[in-house]
């Protein structure tokens, strides 16, 4: 796959849970690493489950509540994982549930993953390992973690389930992306949308990527997410579907999204290629 020019940062968030928010960001995560390019992984959802995916032990580990709220250097929490050598996590380990409180009333709060974010990869840099993505996954709340997801990054992957509703949540998503552009961070942009849980049989799910293409073609992937069984079995073996059962059609769809988002970047693409600053 075509590396960025710089370092490109996504957040995957959507308030609303249930919708292939972890999921997606796994697989692409995994995707994207396996095609050769370097790929950092934090997980800053309280459940865990993107550390679950990758078969991380989060009892164990320190991780992003010790980076976020004990100042702990990202290097010092960032996991290789066996079988990917071009990717690293940062796990959620239990503690992180505390911290939405204790962020409170720490000194701007808002802007903590970004500065240690920062720190990490430019040490990365300086050592000539610079990450070609970043991959930020979110609680499925629009809470202080989440708003330093926001803070830190410069594109938004939104995944979208095709159900009933799903455009409303969306609607309440954006409201708050605009926020956070006014006052935080000027250059996070929406670059990204993923249909998920798509069941082609149903017209439902037809309706809502209808709806999705019409109003945001330019961000869509249209490259829709089944609704796949090996999918949702991946991370009960610590795994994502991407080396679960790399022929399923979730890997092969995921692989395709992986692809799209890394063209997009590249220096060749002149649509997308000023989304991908660092």
């Amino acid at each position: 796959m075509a590396k960025p020019i710089t370092t490109r940062i996504f957040t995957v968030a959507n308030q609303k849970g249930g919708v292939g928010k972890t999921t997606s960001a796994v697989n692409v995560a995994a995707a994207l690493a396996m095609g050769g390019l370097k790929t950092l992984i934090i997980d800053l959802d309280p459940q865990g489950n993107a550390s679950t995916a990758f078969g991380i032990s989060r009892d164990e580990v320190s991780g992003m509540y010790e980076v976020i709220i004990k100042d702990l250097p990202m290097q010092s929490a960032a996991l290789k994982i066996p079988g990917y050598p071009s990717l690293e996590v940062i796990p959620a380990t239990q503690s992180l549930a505390n911290a939405e409180v204790e962020l409170v009333p720490m000194v701007a709060r808002e802007m903590r993953l970004k500065k240690s974010l920062n720190n990490y990869l430019l040490d990365a840099a300086n050592k000539g390992e610079r990450f070609d993505y970043v991959i930020i996954d979110c609680p499925p709340s629009l809470g202080l973690l989440t708003i330093n997801a926001l803070v830190a990054a410069q594109e938004l992957l939104i995944p979208i389930q095709c159900e009933y509703y799903s455009l409303e949540g969306l609607t309440l998503l954006l409201h708050t992306v605009s926020l956070i552009q006014e006052h935080l961070n000027p250059n996070l942009k929406l670059t990204t949308i993923l249909l998920t849980m798509f069941d082609g049989r149903t017209r439902l799910a037809n309706d809502v990527a209808s709806e999705v293409r019409k109003h945001y073609s330019a961000e869509l992937i249209d490259i829709p997410i089944p609704r796949a069984v090996r999918i949702s079995e991946a991370p009960s073996y610590g795994q994502t579907v991407m080396t679960y059962d790399p022929a399923s059609i979730g890997a092969e769809a995921y692989g395709l999204v992986a692809r799209e988002i890394a063209r997009r970047g590249a220096p060749s693409s002149n649509s997308n290629s000023e989304k991908g600053v660092g």
